[in-house]
């Protein structure tokens, strides 16, 4: 992994924006993106599902029904059809009209304002990998796979792409480096969460927290543990704290 990826811990824990604003804006959408930039937030997640042509979105699904005004399962539909998908109005009136992102033209718009963590759904994952060089996101984006078939998949594809691996012991962080080459570690607040901290560091590799609530006791905890990244539901709530005075 390239080491200007990693983030410099002399300095603040790094923001990672799960899904967007989205508790101010439709999740994976560009309103729910520009909040963060707006933020200057570090890093922005988005996810990555495919249609039955091929074309690949920012999207969570597989289900539509969640955050479209569609039924069925994004993978069903072909991309012309996925294109009239109102992926706004569910969240409130004045999102109504706004449209799933194809990501090759997500990716365009958010290069150079934000990097990215994507985490890969279901996509061709050759056509994945060369989307990433052609925009020139290579040292700009981080990737996760909750399918291991899918990881070691990418892996084998591309040894140089930066992949996360979730644990939840230190017993993981071990597997995850030898198994995956993985450079980022994710595991949730938990009892151990300083000493998976501390292995990561012996490691080398990176440490994300990731939590989805709103509480302030929790996000102190989070700065005071100092991870080197934190993905989060509300980051508003956490930049608050973590860039008061």
């Amino acid at each position: 992994m390239p080491s200007r990826l990693l983030p410099d811990r002399r300095h603040r824990t790094e923001l990672v924006c799960h899904r967007g604003a989205n508790a101010l804006a439709p999740e994976n959408t560009y309103p729910a993106a520009q909040h963060c930039i707006d933020w200057q937030a570090d890093w922005l997640e988005i996810d990555v599902n495919t249609s039955l042509d091929g074309v690949m979105y920012v999207f969570h699904g597989p289900g539509l029904e969640r955050t479209t005004d569609g039924t069925g399962t994004l993978h069903d539909l072909t991309s012309h059809e996925v294109d009239r998908l109102d992926c706004g109005a569910w969240f409130a009136p004045r999102f109504a009209g706004e449209r799933v992102p194809r990501l090759a033209e997500f990716l365009q718009w958010a290069k150079g304002r934000i990097k990215l963590f994507l985490d890969v759904k279901r996509a061709p994952l050759e056509d994945l990998v060369r989307l990433i060089d052609d925009t020139g996101l290579r040292d700009e984006s981080f990737f996760w796979f909750g399918d291991a078939t899918m990881a070691r998949r990418f892996r084998a594809i591309d040894p140089g792409l930066t992949l996360k691996i979730n644990v939840n012991s230190v017993a993981g962080i071990d597997h995850a480096v030898r198994a995956y080459g993985a450079a980022i570690i994710e595991f949730g607040l938990a009892e151990d969460t300083a000493d998976l901290i501390d292995v990561c560091r012996t490691a080398g590799v990176s440490s994300m927290i990731r939590y989805g609530g709103d509480s302030t006791r929790a996000f102190e905890s989070i700065l005071s543990l100092a991870p080197d990244m934190a993905n989060v539901d509300h980051p508003d709530r956490f930049l608050a704290l973590r860039d008061r005075p």
